[in-house]
């Protein structure tokens, strides 16, 4: 949670009350608690299903799979943050200063670990479309545990710094906050970090892989290529529609003056962070439902499911009538 009042201070003086964003922070009480568990929710289902579908019908070992079992596990470090922000956006934090570190890093290291994640997927995707000769010698499952070790050690690098310096700090209005209490020049820095490396830079490795791979799938004679083009489409709109606004905004607000107290930006800001949020914990819909195999794989879960169902409601009727 942001801070809500800010204080100017002088050798001599201190001014408090500069800024009040009751009304924001109204705002976050009221709507975030339930769209964060909601998303809880939904994300634990989801990639719940994903892993239940590859575990009955895919091989494990494969540099896809390998890939979007490492982007689950990210999705759910990412997701058990959840319901610790609905507490504190609820009332205060009330955790204690360990779990606002843990809470926080956590929180970042799910989420880049899982843009991260979702590039390197591309990559692979680009290299057995475009390069499909070449890839089909070097994509071995070692490669694929060696790259998800350094996606790991990458993400964690980039979240010490949220381990470090957030800390839990008394509001006078609104009780106990956890925040980022680092100085300006190291948020400057976290911000465009976030930014280039984790918003530009996989928006150019989308942009360009899934270019690459739509001119080859068009050029060549393959199956079911308008759908691959359509599916493709898909992928790149949603990381773009839910993922651009966040990003833009965060930098607009970044250029704001500290003294002004203009929250117009506020909403929108709050807004688009949680359809971010949104995204990274339900992306392995795009990735999986929207393919035609693990469609087959629904259908064929769901079919067990409905037999079984079936059987065991044939074999009680038939015991209801010997007796």
């Amino acid at each position: 949670m942001t801070n809500r009042m800010e204080t100017l201070t002088t050798p001599n003086y201190e001014y408090p009350t500069i800024c009040d964003f009751t009304d924001i922070n109204d705002f976050s009480k009221k709507y975030l608690p339930p769209l964060y568990y909601i998303i809880f929710i939904i994300s634990l289902v989801g990639n719940g299903i994903v892993l239940c579908i590859m575990y009955k019908f895919e091989k494990l070992n494969t540099v896809t799979n390998i890939f979007l079992i490492n982007l689950i596990a990210s999705n759910i470090i990412f997701t058990f943050t959840l319901p610790f922000q609905a507490v504190y956006h609820s009332d205060e934090w009330i955790f204690g200063e360990l779990l606002c570190k843990l809470v926080n890093g956590c929180f970042y290291l799910g989420f880049y670990s899982s843009i991260l994640f979702l590039t390197l997927m591309t990559f692979d995707r680009y290299l057995a479309v475009v390069h499909c000769v070449v890839a089909s010698r070097q994509r071995r499952s070692c490669y694929a545990v060696l790259l998800s070790v350094i996606v790991w050690c990458i993400s964690l690098v980039a979240s010490l710094e949220v381990f470090v310096h957030y800390t839990v700090v008394e509001n006078q209005l609104y009780g106990l906050d956890c925040e980022d209490k680092s100085e300006r020049h190291w948020k400057v820095f976290a911000l465009y970090k976030q930014f280039v490396l984790f918003f530009l830079f996989p928006l150019a490795v989308f942009v360009y892989c899934y270019s690459r791979i739509i001119i080859t799938v068009i050029s060549t004679r393959i199956v079911g290529k308008h759908r691959t083009v359509r599916l493709i489409f898909i992928i790149v709109l949603m990381f773009f529609a839910f993922w651009s606004p966040y990003n833009i905004l965060m930098m607009i607000n970044s250029n704001k003056d500290a003294e002004d107290c203009d929250d117009s930006i506020e909403y929108p800001l709050r807004i688009s962070n949680n359809i971010a949020r949104l995204y990274f914990c339900i992306n392995p819909f795009f990735y999986t439902f929207l393919g035609k195999k693990f469609q087959n794989h629904v259908r064929r879960l769901l079919a067990n499911k409905i037999l079984c169902l079936t059987q065991y409601e044939s074999s009680s009727a038939s015991s209801r009538t010997l007796h």
